[in-house]
């Protein structure tokens, strides 16, 4: 039995959602909602944020934005595959990923909760 840590697991199924996006269009994984329920911390969502994972996740953003506007032959070549309202909804997918993940982020603000005095 191989047990997998909750960072790999994550960067599994960020690939994993990448796969059904692109090819049958299912919008499976909810990051933030991930994130939450595993109780991520703010410096691993900051390693997260960095990634290639996520890295490949702001690439594809960025080639689908090329291929719905036009883009170049290589760009309409690559997504022809797709028609272009789905690829408007997949790259809105991704970029929900991207946001939730800087979301939480910034929910998991560093510090500890201050003691309270009485009087």
């Amino acid at each position: 039995m191989i047990v997998m840590d909750s960072t790999e697991e994550l960067y599994t199924l960020i690939d994993r959602a990448i796969d059904e996006a692109m090819f049958n269009q299912r919008f499976m994984f909810k990051m933030y909602d991930y994130l939450k329920s595993s109780k991520w911390t703010r410096k691993a969502t900051d390693e997260l944020i960095h990634s290639s994972s996520m890295g490949e996740l702001k690439q594809e953003v960025k080639d689908l934005t090329a291929y719905i506007k036009g883009g170049d032959t290589y760009i309409r070549e690559a997504y022809h595959h797709i028609p272009k309202p789905k690829a408007r909804k997949i790259r809105d997918y991704f970029q929900s990923m991207i946001d939730d993940a800087s979301r939480y982020y910034d929910t998991r603000k560093p510090g500890r909760p201050r003691k309270r005095t009485t009087k």
